[in-house]
């Protein structure tokens, strides 16, 4: 089942003199986002595909790309309101600023990482505007051919890579073993919870700095990869699997839980640093590190909780975007959008996940819906006034009219 998204009133190049589907690249209204959904080097790219491309002024600024080279590199810099009137598909990084959201008109697309599992409201909105949603975060990451799409990872990966070096600022001893005149420091003992892609960036990041890395997850399969990176896996005397689908840990059960985190806790204890990484799909991140355990460690240790959110975080008291201190001395980083903290490379990498997203979905300079292809399935959350992804029509019940099942 395949359809052409109709063109919105405005849109496609109307008034502005191009040709093509138009695709608008908004500026990120969000706290302490500084990424962009297409970098300049990616506009040639868009326009071999069929498309012509908008950006808002300053929608690049926060991650140092001017519009003069957006300019440069063949895109129209406009304002908010004259991006959102001719834009047929609005590229964004997060879920569509209030603003944003507003003026989009049935017939209009929105694509960018949606989390619709965790926002129905957003979902409802959309679907009720006739507004066809496409969310990065719902790709099947194990198809092969959507690898070049795969927005999560390329940002997990970031988001590893940032936790390592925000881990060792916040340390206040050196990383590496040195030797030196005034004496010997010994190499920081570094835990990291989390075997996925932000995981083994972490250890691997930590490991190049000369930290002693050890990693853990719950699915025994990771050990290979954990090793590979140079880090050690620690094995709890309760091992259990804890293997879910489409390469995501499974949510464990209160019991396996307990006995887990009684295991857990005494590790922590002895390390210096402890990363943690852990989520699952559309839920609250598992409570990795308990006020029990943080009360174990020594002062001067610190946690950098990746998976920090407005559902909560593996971490205790984390609260994402804040760092705190416990009375033990123990320094906790709140960090659930590390990528926005390294933004020229995130959007780089964002840019390439969307635009071979674009090349995928657009044909002959139209949006063509076609639910019936894998990687549609996956992303397609809203389109003809209808919730037609199963799992979040599922969640959103019957409060969305036309929600298909």
């Amino acid at each position: 089942m395949s359809e052409t998204a109709p063109s919105s009133g405005g849109a496609a190049g109307e008034g502005s003199g191009t040709a093509g589907l138009a695709v608008g690249v908004v500026r990120e209204r969000w706290a302490r986002e500084r990424r962009v959904a297409v970098v300049p080097d990616d506009v040639a790219r868009l326009a071999k595909a069929g498309m012509t491309v908008l950006v808002e002024e300053g929608a690049g600024s926060a991650a140092w790309m001017s519009d003069d080279a957006y300019r440069a590199a063949g895109a129209a810099v406009v304002t908010r309101d004259e991006l959102v009137a001719q834009a047929q598909v609005v590229l964004t990084v997060r879920k569509p600023s209030p603003d944003v959201l507003a003026g989009l008109r049935p017939g209009q697309a929105v694509v960018g990482l949606l989390q619709p599992l965790t926002d129905l409201d957003l979902v409802r909105e959309l679907a009720g505007r006739s507004v066809t949603a496409l969310s990065l975060d719902g790709l099947p990451r194990t198809l092969s051919r959507a690898q070049t799409m795969d927005a999560l990872t390329s940002q997990a990966n970031i988001a590893g890579y940032k936790a390592a070096l925000v881990a060792a600022d916040s340390f206040g001893r050196f990383f590496p073993l040195l030797i030196t005149a005034s004496g010997t420091s010994k190499p920081a003992d570094v835990l990291v919870l989390g075997a996925g892609v932000a995981g083994l960036q972490a250890m691997g990041t930590a490991r190049r700095l000369g930290a002693l890395v050890t990693g853990y997850d719950v699915r025994p399969e990771t050990k290979t990869e954990v090793e590979s990176v140079g880090a050690r896996f620690l094995v709890l005397e309760t091992a259990l699997s804890g293997s879910g689908s489409g390469g995501y840990a499974r949510e464990l059960t209160a019991e396996e839980q307990a006995a887990q985190q009684q295991q857990l806790d005494s590790h922590i204890a002895r390390r210096d640093v402890v990363i943690t990484t852990a989520q699952v799909p559309g839920r609250r991140p598992p409570l990795l590190v308990t006020s029990a355990a943080l009360e174990s460690m020594r002062p001067g240790t610190v946690v950098v909780d990746v998976a920090a959110s407005a559902l909560g975080g593996n971490v205790e008291g984390s609260v994402d975007g804040e760092t705190i201190v416990t009375p033990g001395g123990v320094t906790i980083v709140g960090a659930g959008n590390l990528p926005a903290e390294v933004p020229a490379a995130a959007s780089a990498a964002y840019s390439r996940n969307v635009s071979a997203l674009l090349a995928h979905v657009v044909r002959d300079g139209r949006l063509v819906i076609d639910l019936d292809d894998e990687i549609q399935a996956g992303v397609v959350v809203t389109h003809g006034g209808a919730i037609v992804h199963p799992a979040v029509a599922a969640l959103a019940g019957d409060q969305t009219p036309g929600a298909r099942p």
